[in-house]
């Protein structure tokens, strides 16, 4: 498709799309952030009490169309009255990821220097390693977190390659012969052309579901 004049967005449409996306969250108070755009990058700016709502923030600037990078320059300044030490936060992080995300303490290290949370470990699948930053997020007194943890990749790249074809198949929502599947190590591509950016959104929600995936490079095409 190409973009005319019409479809062509500028900063200013950027800029005022993105601050009604923030002023749509209920997690975030009018007026607790700053929004600068340049060609398409978008620079967020201000302080907010929790973690999650720096988090909250960069996530809805990404939702918006035309937005091509965000620079996160979000403060996290906790109120005296949440400040945790580290040690606290340390064992309501062990105690996070072993009840609400479901992953044993031995499988992950937890380090936590001045409010920040540092994860390392291994886990068999991608969406323990987001369960994991999800739950720590959400704990009071965390100012940020970094998570480096890996996914353990068991099946061979041959292996790997057949079970998202299978999974492609069996999904009601792609037609699997338009899309190609190429896998290095644990990192998918996709290749192809689909019909609809749903059919490309299921195609790489199914690689992410298969064991062992730790990145996927979507470069599938939308024809409409």
């Amino acid at each position: 498709m190409t973009l005319t004049s019409s479809t062509l967005r500028t900063d200013e449409d950027i800029q005022q799309d993105v601050l009604d996306e923030l002023r749509w969250e209920p997690e975030l108070q009018p007026n607790e952030i700053g929004v600068i755009v340049k060609d398409g990058v978008v620079t967020l700016t201000g302080w907010v009490d929790t973690y999650l709502k720096r988090m909250v923030a960069q996530d809805a600037a990404h939702r918006v169309r035309g937005v091509k990078a965000v620079a996160n320059e979000i403060e996290v300044r906790l109120p005296s009255s949440a400040e945790r030490s580290d040690m606290d936060i340390a064992a309501a992080a062990v105690r996070a990821l072993e009840w609400d995300a479901g992953i044993s303490a031995d499988k992950i290290d937890v380090t936590v220097s001045k409010g920040w949370v540092t994860l390392k470990g291994e886990v068999n699948w991608q969406f323990e390693k987001q369960d994991a930053e999800r739950v720590i997020r959400r704990l009071s007194g965390v100012k940020g977190v970094t998570n480096l943890i890996t996914v353990k990749p068991h099946l061979s790249p041959t292996e790997l390659k057949e079970k998202i074809e299978a999974a492609l198949v069996r999904s009601a929502e792609t037609d699997a012969e338009r899309i190609k599947v190429e896998v290095m190590g644990s990192k998918v591509t996709l290749k192809g052309t689909v019909r609809s950016y749903a059919e490309k959104k299921e195609a790489e929600r199914v690689a992410w579901s298969a064991p062992g995936v730790a990145s996927v490079d979507n470069q599938i095409t939308v024809s409409l």
